[in-house]
């Protein structure tokens, strides 16, 4: 991290950060994206609120993110409900529940709250953050309310052609897009195929790009070599995070798995580990369809340190993204950068995903689809081919620090404040 001080001869501003992503939410790496902000906009200048869920709102906790929050950020947890979980009957719901998002609960005592917070202390801006669509829907009732600047950061985008699919949901979204759009001063996404996506969908609005990024603290207490090898004898590929079923399907890789194993290519020479997929059991039924369960490791959740000490110890980490979310880039793939191992992509090759991997030096690569291109992709690696790229360069590893994207957002909040 550059070394930076506080604007200590400026008055101090403070920026309302609205995110359901926050520790002690567990499994999920977009966590990173607000929490990182919270710790490095105070030495940048901006002082922290974070408005954010009570913890029964989350599937899973875990307290090893909370430890590294700054004492002087100010968190305000709002109520709320997950309807999957507390407002079923029998394991249905009412379907309004979950408009526009599971936790739409959060919306009127996130709103009460973050009145209170903007009355009881002096705020400059407002930063609100997608994929929960109920943190923009408190972003704009606040925004509104109190007239501060807000930058409304959609990450991924909001509205895409088959998604989502219920009518009333996608009516819902489609007019909360389209009031961010009139009254947010600027708009942040993570990648350019979402910024053009936006520009076509919102031409008079400020759209910004934003990329995700790791931050440099978190590997900063980890062991400086990579632990034993995670399977001794065998090359272990880690899949760190969600598996989605239509985002990130694994049946093309699975079936790649098949036909190397019937090429003689089995377990001691090649396992593929999903660490928290969620949906574990489209991974083991497919696995045991194609006879290959001895290659599949399905493991549970784990703390966020010792998940990066897993990628680390990888011999390579695994990037699955599939043709339908060509203007994204899961969060994850920064992390891979940073964690050293060889990157095995398996994306759509006109993609956002595979350009920022092509960029960074990872120039093999097989598209999710293609079980053939995937088989003859991991059978270079298993060989040890000498011609392959898996390795990022390190000049793409420190370009894509959180704290540059935190000094991006700085010059924004300066801007608008």
């Amino acid at each position: 991290m550059p070394e930076c001080s506080p604007k200590k001869n400026a008055q101090r501003r403070r920026v309302l950060l609205i995110a359901y992503h926050f520790p002690p939410l567990t499994g999920s790496s977009g966590i990173q994206r607000t929490l990182r902000l919270a710790q490095h906009l105070p030495e940048l200048g901006w002082d922290v609120s974070v408005l954010t869920c009570q913890p029964r709102a989350y599937e899973r906790v875990a307290d090893d993110l909370l430890r590294e929050l700054p004492p002087q950020v100010h968190v305000e947890r709002a109520f709320a409900l997950d309807a999957a979980r507390h407002l079923s009957l029998g394991g249905r719901h009412l379907a309004f529940t979950t408009r526009p998002d599971r936790w739409a609960s959060w919306r009127l005592d996130g709103i009460r709250r973050g009145r209170q917070l903007l009355a009881r202390t002096p705020h400059h801006a407002i930063w609100s953050t997608y994929p929960i669509p109920t943190a923009h829907v408190i972003g704009a009732a606040l925004a509104q309310h109190s007239g501060l600047p807000w930058i409304a950061d959609f990450r991924d985008p909001m509205m895409q052609p088959d998604y989502p699919t219920d009518p009333k949901t996608r009516a819902q979204w489609r007019a909360l897009e389209e009031r961010i759009a009139a009254r947010a001063q600027i708009i942040t996404v993570t990648t350019p195929g979402t910024r053009q996506h936006m520009l076509q969908r919102h031409p008079g609005a400020h759209i910004e790009l934003m990329e995700n990024g790791y931050d440099e603290a978190s590997f900063a207490d980890l062991p400086a070599q990579a632990g034993a090898p995670l399977n001794p004898g065998a090359i272990t590929l880690v899949h760190s995070g969600i598996v989605y079923p239509w985002e990130r399907d694994p049946t093309q890789l699975i079936e790649a798995l098949a036909q190397l194993r019937s090429q003689g290519l089995g377990a001691q020479q090649l396992r593929v580990r999903f660490r928290a997929p969620v949906h574990a059991e489209l991974i083991t039924d497919l696995a045991a369809r194609h006879q290959v369960s001895d290659m599949v490791e399905v493991m549970p959740a784990i703390g966020y340190r010792a998940a990066l000490e897993e990628m680390q110890r990888a011999d390579a980490l695994l990037v699955m993204q599939a043709a339908n979310c060509n203007a994204q880039v899961p969060a994850k793939v920064y992390e891979y950068l940073r964690a050293g191992p060889r990157i095995v992509a398996l994306a759509a090759p006109e993609g956002d995903t595979a350009l920022v991997l092509r960029q960074a030096g990872v120039a093999d690569q097989a598209p999710l689809d293609n079980a053939a291109a995937i088989a003859t992709l991991l059978q270079r690696l298993c060989t040890g081919d000498a011609g392959l790229r898996l390795s990022p360069t390190p000049q793409a590893v420190a370009g894509a620090s959180r704290w540059a994207r935190s000094e991006q957002l700085v010059r924004w909040l300066d801007a608008l404040a």
